[in-house]
Order: structure tokens, then C-alpha cells, then sequence
């Protein structure tokens, strides 16, 4: 855009050139001063065509249809100095004082169609073999949307020239959305226009969503921003279409000649397993793309396509968790299937990276509606980490107002399976309870409640107790209650790291010490990590 001086400058010239393009006209036989198409065409090419083009189109001294043609002429004219000063001109002429009201409908009457007419051009069509020939249509976009947002006069009045025009600029994106929004000699970008047109101007995205865009991303995220609900539905069902044919065998079939031509195009000659490798690869990559265009989107089929898939154990971790990560934000919580849905993946035998995406899931429904669920996995016969995951779930909705609740919930009795990265888990979430004194709630189960309540209490002091709260646990170092018992899972066994007997470097020299009581867990776990921690400055101090 040009600087307010030089534009300014433009302006004082161009009123110049037209009060002696009048006054010549004035001194001359009216056919010695005609300005023709010819001149206003010649003018394009010229140092000072633009100031010329610019007089025409200002003085009512010319009649409409060359005044209209001085105007197309500033808008196709080629950029100056990496410019197209044509198109600020345009805009700026017609909005100064000097063009009345009447002058400038009159122009723009014939002007718009004329502007339309270029825009529904059909896109120019590549030879085979042969470069892309050069899309015109570019000017006439630029000037369609500048003249569309003047900024101090309103240069299209007439209400139904100005929507043909933006009927017209929607179709021009849609007939080549790929190119045209990847062209950079753009004065306004095709995002920029969209924008500007709104919910309208993405109705036709989700028909050109397909096998072989390139820019699924990009469209996903002007329906996601810009669209209607139906718009948006429509872009989602199209998503999920494209996710299911890049995991069957036909995308295999299409793939796998493609990827061999690239190999040999490349010199590469991969064993079978190599290229197998490769195909995979690739084939994840396009099913990730697909997965986040429909994590912009949402919509109903993209939520119950991912929440299908996340619950197929033939397909990988990866896969998986990417499903679930599309899900963000985009479950129902007034629905109770997609609810009962989620709970499902959470509570089967997945990898830890799916159960971690599923809890997150779950996260984002309201606490009332899930807990109840979720309480349900920690029972003494489901599997830790999946327990564990449940528990911190419900922790991260919680206050602590809700510890007695959640303290009650956990395996009674030996709690057989229940492990010491649990309770360590459990104790550092209490610490980021809200509304309340998480210690002052957890220390009565220092000594009361299950043993797994107890151990996850006391696992508290192990993340937040200091030295100076030593005290408040060495009551505890001879209590013999044992701690929950693990026999199969290796992760689940309870020990801890201590100095050898007898070592002359006890820093370096360390072994696993097995845990059996809850005076051992605090002896040889709680308390040295409490002894390594110094409590923080009062004010005063830090002063």
C-alpha cells in the first residue's frame, strides 16, 4: 500500500493533469482532445499513465464508458515496483469529493460487471508437459475487494451490485481454491477474503475436500472459523470419507505403485520390508493430516468415526491416540452415548498412550456426569494404571472438599495390585487441590483408612513435606501396617533406593530396598525425600 504523502502527491498530480487535460480541451476543437480507448490502453505502459488514467477517471469531463475503461486499465495494469498502485488509484479517485455520488454509481455500474465478467473467467488449464499459463483474474480480485472495503467513501451503493460482486468473488475462490490460495502476487490474501465474506464464502469448501487436495488443513480451519453448522457438518462427513479410504486396501492399491515410481525416480531400492516400512509410514502420514483437519472441524461424523477408531485394537498406538487427540473439545457432554463411548476405550486393555488420551477426553465432561464412572475403575480387581489414570482424572476435577469422597473410593483391605507409583501419584495430586488445606484434609488418613488410602496420604509429604515437617511423619517410621502387595506386575512392586550396608560412598553406591510396612515406606522412601527438600523463605527472609 502506498504511504499517505505519496498518495497524497498522486492525488494533488492527478487533479493537476485533469485541470490541463480540461483546459486543453477547451482551447481545441473537441476532436483534437478526444481521449480514446487507445490512449487510455497506451497510458497502461507509460511513467505517468497512471496519473493520466487517474485524471480521466476523476474529470467529468469524459464520458462514463472511458472513464470505466481508465478504470479497468489502473486495475489490469502491471505492478510498478512491485506494486499495483493501479488499484489503490481506482479506490482513491472515486472516493474523492470532486466525483459526485451520481458520477461514481454511474461508473461503478459498468465497472462491477465488468470485474465480475473477468472473475467468472474459467481458471487457465495447464498443457501437458507445459507450465501453468498465468491466471489474470488476480487485479480484478485485488480491486473487487478493495473497491468492496473503500475506507472513507462507500463506493458500491447499490446493494445488489455489491452482493453479485461477492457471489461472484466466492465462486472465483472455489473454481481454484488450491492455486489461488497458494498465490503470493496477491495484494489481499485468499484468507484475507473469505474473512471478509464470511459463513458464505465457505459453503462450497467441504465439495472440494477430497482424496487429492492439498490443503486439507487449511480448508478445516476456514469451515471450522467461518462456516454454518450445515457447512461444517458437511466438511466433517467429507473428512471421515477421505480417513476411511486412507486406511483401506484401495488407497494400498493406488499407493503403492506411486511409491515405487518415487523410489525409482530416487535411485532407491528398498528390500520388501524397507518398502513396507515406507508405505506405512506414508499411509500414517496421511491419515494424521485427515485426523487434525477433523480435530478443526468436529462435527458428528468426524466424533463418532474417532471414537470407533480409538476403540480398534487391530490399529496401531499411534493411530489411536490420534483419533483420541482429534476428540478434543469436540465430545458431547450432554450426550450420554459419547460419554458411555469414551469410558469404553478408557477401560480396556490399551497402551498407555490411548488410556492417557482417553482420560483426557473424559476430563473435559462435567464432573457429575463421569465420576460416578470413573469411581467405578477403582475397584481392587481393575488394573493399576488404568486406576491410576481413572483417579487422576477425578482429582484434576476436584477440591478438596472432595478428598473424604475419593479416600473412600480406593481399594479396602490388602488393596493386592495396588503400586507405589499410584499412591505417589495420588499424593501429588492432592497437592494441587483447590479451595481448601490439602495436608489439614489428607492427615487423618495418615493413620486411619485403607491401606491404600494411607500410602497415597502419606505420599503427600513425599512431593511437598520438607525438612522441617519431618515431625508430622516420624511417628509413623514403626508402624507395621503393611503396604498394598503386588505379586505379577514388576511395575507395580514396592521399593525404594537406599545407601548400601556398609558403603563408603553412600551417595553413589545404592540398592533397592523391597517396602513391606507403611514404617518402611516412610523411613526409606517418604523421608529422605523430605530431607532433600528445604522449606521456602518467609518474605521477611527473602528481603
Amino acid at each position: 500500500m502506498e504511504t499517505v504523502d505519496r498518495a497524497a502527491r498522486r492525488r494533488r498530480f492527478a487533479t493537476s493533469v485533469a485541470v490541463c487535460l480540461a483546459t486543453a480541451c477547451a482551447a481545441l476543437p473537441l476532436s483534437g482532445c478526444r481521449v480514446s480507448d487507445d490512449d487510455v490502453h497506451r497510458w497502461e505502459n507509460t511513467a505517468r499513465g497512471p496519473d493520466k488514467l487517474s485524471a480521466v477517471l476523476l474529470h467529468d469531463k469524459y464520458e462514463v464508458p472511458i472513464r470505466v475503461e481508465a478504470a479497468l486499465s489502473l486495475i489490469r495494469m502491471k505492478p510498478r515496483q512491485g506494486r499495483r498502485i493501479g488499484i489503490n488509484l481506482v479506490v482513491e479517485t472515486l472516493s474523492q469529493p470532486q466525483v459526485t455520488p451520481e458520477a461514481r454509481q454511474a461508473i461503478v455500474a459498468k465497472l462491477i460487471p465488468a470485474i465480475i465478467a473477468e472473475l467468472k473467467k474459467p481458471p487457465p488449464v495447464a498443457q501437458a508437459g507445459q507450465p501453468s499459463p498465468p491466471d489474470g483474474s488476480y487485479p480484478y480480485k485485488d480491486a473487487a475487494y478493495a473497491l468492496l472495503n473503500g475506507e472513507r467513501t462507500v463506493i458500491i451503493a447499490d446493494e445488489g451490485l455489491k452482493q453479485s460482486l461477492k457471489q461472484a468473488l466466492v465462486e472465483w475462490a472455489m473454481a481454484d481454491f488450491e492455486h489461488r490460495l497458494d498465490n503470493r502476487t496477491q495484494s489481499f490474501g485468499m484468507e484475507q477474503l473469505l474473512r471478509y465474506l464470511g459463513a458464505p464464502s465457505v459453503v462450497g469448501l467441504p465439495k472440494i475436500m477430497t482424496r487429492e487436495a492439498k490443503h486439507l488443513d487449511q480448508m478445516a480451519a476456514l469451515v471450522s472459523e467461518l462456516g454454518d453448522p450445515k457447512t461444517k457438518e458437511a466438511a466433517s462427513a467429507g473428512l471421515v470419507a477421505i480417513a476411511k479410504y486412507v486406511t483401506s486396501d484401495e488407497w494400498t492399491k493406488v499407493k503403492t505403485p506411486e511409491l515405487k515410481d518415487a523410489n525409482q525416480a530416487s535411485k532407491l531400492a528398498p528390500t520388501d520390508k524397507q518398502f513396507q516400512a515406507q508405505l506405512a509410514q506414508y499411509q500414517d502420514e496421511e491419515l494424521f493430516r485427515v485426523f487434525g483437519a477433523l480435530r478443526k472441524v468436529g462435527g458428528r461424523p468426524a466424533v463418532d468415526f474417532c471414537l470407533t477408531f480409538a476403540g480398534q485394537k487391530e490399529q496401531s498406538e499411534k493411530r489411536r491416540s490420534a483419533a483420541l487427540a482429534a476428540l478434543e473439545g469436540r465430545l458431547d457432554r450432554n450426550n450420554p452415548e459419547d460419554i458411555k463411548r469414551i469410558l469404553q476405550v478408557a477401560s480396556t486393555d490399551a497402551p498407555d498412550a490411548v488410556l492417557d488420551g482417553a482420560f483426557r477426553r473424559i476430563g473435559e465432561m462435567p464432573r457429575e456426569r463421569v465420576v460416578d464412572e470413573l469411581y467405578k475403575l477403582l475397584k481392587v480387581d481393575t488394573k493399576w494404571k488404568i486406576r491410576r489414570a481413572a483417579a487422576m482424572t477425578v482429582l484434576k476435577m476436584s477440591t478438596v472438599k472432595h478428598l473424604d469422597e475419593f479416600m473412600t473410593k480406593l481399594p479396602e483391605a490388602a488393596a493386592k495390585g495396588f503400586a507405589m507409583p499410584e499412591a505417589l501419584a495420588y499424593g501429588a495430586a492432592f497437592g494441587d487441590l483447590k479451595e481448601g488445606n490439602p495436608l489439614e484434609a489428607a492427615k487423618k488418613y495418615f493413620t486411619t483408612g485403607s491401606p491404600a488410602a494411607r500410602v497415597s496420604a502419606i505420599s503427600y509429604m513425599f512431593t511437598y513435606g520438607t525438612v522441617a515437617d519431618l515431625p508430622v511423619v516420624q511417628a509413623l517410621e514403626t508402624e507395621k501396617a503393611p503396604v498394598p502387595v503386588c505379586d505379577t506386575d514388576p511395575e507395580c512392586k514396592w521399593s525404594c533406593e537406599v545407601a548400601k550396608e556398609g558403603a563408603k560412598d553412600p551417595a553413589k553406591e545404592r540398592e533397592a530396598k523391597e517396602i513391606k510396612t507403611v514404617g518402611d515406606f516412610v523411613r526409606f522412601c517418604v523421608e529422605p525425600a523430605m530431607r532433600e527438600r528445604k522449606p521456602e523463605p518467609k518474605k521477611d527472609e527473602k528481603k
